[in-house]
């Protein structure tokens, strides 16, 4: 079985890969989404990661269709002692504010742990900055939720170094919980969000590392190589530019492959997965073929060379 790693300083042990909940409500029905959820924590997955704003893109939808369904998960499996629940506040459309105004934290908290039905949020992120509330406001916010038994860590989503730096800081100063977990857009055709200050202050800090888009929209997986690959499906219209000038990364992963006997998405998580500060990958399946897919990247390890190699393909 898989080793689970701490998820930095947090009490979380957890697989190297976090499933991601974009999906629930969205292109995965309740029936689907139950099954794919099942199949993750049977195969040894230990945390959901999911947001109230998913899925409020959607015609119709106005956010917190994922947390619903995870919620009625929860709720029908019984196993919310078997999984760690990460949600985020920050990214919804607030009426006459901002949407890290502290405010805006507990109201979105309260109606997460509503549409949850649990107790207690393990992992709440604000999902990004918000330049327009003072850092000192934001940080007793997320603070009061973690005295009142709301929420147990928190996490900081689409931060830049100095940014998240700051915001460590300001709440060590005051003596007051801070943010432990950084989920950024991380994967091997898009580096420069994370790779440099932001990863060596993680590393430094012990900052654990959640990155999503670890497939990046599914062209790590192989599905999208040629213009007529694009009509595939809704993504497939933004791969334009991956196709042109990333192909030489799809020919690394083909060699990997071959040698490991394993698919492009689990080579590119694992890839993810090995890289300093790292804890785990979030990736989405809107199947259990596709969990059971994803589920295989936390079993391989690739070489020293074959990381190097794929690293210098993705530069």
């Amino acid at each position: 079985m898989t080793d689970l790693r701490r998820l930095g300083a947090t009490d979380f042990h957890i697989l190297p890969l976090v499933l991601g909940g974009n999906v629930f409500g969205w292109t995965a029905d309740r029936t689907a989404s139950f099954a794919v959820l099942d199949a993750f924590v049977a195969g040894g997955g230990t945390m959901i990661d999911t947001a109230d704003m998913y899925s409020n893109w959607v015609p119709g939808h106005k956010g917190g269709e994922s947390e619903t369904i995870i919620g009625e998960w929860l709720k029908d499996s019984g196993k919310r002692d078997s999984v760690v629940i990460a949600t985020k506040v920050g990214m919804l459309p607030v009426e006459n504010g901002s949407s890290l105004s502290a405010q805006a934290i507990v109201a979105g908290c309260d109606a997460s742990l509503q549409r949850l039905g649990i107790d207690t949020i393990d992992l709440y992120y604000a999902h990004k900055d918000d330049a327009d509330v003072p850092l000192d406001e934001v940080t007793e916010a997320f603070a009061s939720l973690v005295k009142a038994g709301k929420v147990r860590a928190l996490g900081a989503s689409n931060y830049h170094a100095m940014r998240l730096k700051t915001a460590i800081d300001t709440a060590r100063a005051a003596g007051l919980p801070h943010f432990q977990v950084l989920q950024p857009e991380y994967n091997l055709v898009s580096r420069h969000h994370f790779e440099g200050q932001l990863q060596d202050y993680c590393v430094e800090n012990n900052i654990g590392v959640v990155p999503y888009y670890g497939l990046a929209s599914g062209f790590l997986t192989g599905k999208y190589r040629s213009a007529d690959d694009m009509k595939k499906s809704a993504r497939g219209g933004g791969m334009a530019d991956l196709i042109t000038q990333k192909s030489g990364v799809l020919a690394a992963m083909d060699g990997v492959a071959a040698e490991t006997g394993a698919t492009l998405a689990q080579i590119a998580l694992a890839w993810l997965a090995a890289q300093p500060g790292v804890v785990a990958p979030i990736a989405s399946a809107t199947s259990v073929a596709q969990v059971e897919d994803l589920l295989g990247a936390t079993r391989l390890v690739l070489s020293a060379e074959q990381l190097d190699r794929l690293s210098d393909a993705g530069a």
